[in-house]
């Protein structure tokens, strides 16, 4: 998990599929193999003024990287940046409970 913005309105973080875990129940030898608890990266986008946050994956999270990238290229205003997020936090339904 990898912070990539924290402002004032919100936060967006990054969910890499790196963690896993062992396989529960009984082993018969040391090399249990281990199962990712993320299939794919994800983007989660934290509208601090709603309290609402939106997770995105799939093809959402692929369109969110293109962002991401471009942003690196262009160097937008933190105004352009807020703006974009902003339509994303459209789709936010879960409220935040723990962050």
């Amino acid at each position: 998990m990898h912070m990539l913005y924290d402002s004032e309105s919100f936060v967006v973080v990054h969910m890499l599929p790196d963690a896993v875990e062992k396989i529960a129940g009984p082993v018969l030898n040391d090399t249990a193999p281990a199962l990712p608890q993320l299939a794919r990266h994800g983007f989660e986008i934290v509208d601090k003024r709603s309290g609402k946050e939106v997770y995105l994956d799939g093809s959402w999270a692929e369109m969110f990287q293109e962002q991401i990238l471009a942003w690196q290229r262009d160097t937008p205003t933190q105004e352009e940046v807020e703006d974009a997020l902003d339509r994303y936090a459209g789709l936010a339904q879960n409220p935040v409970v723990v962050h």
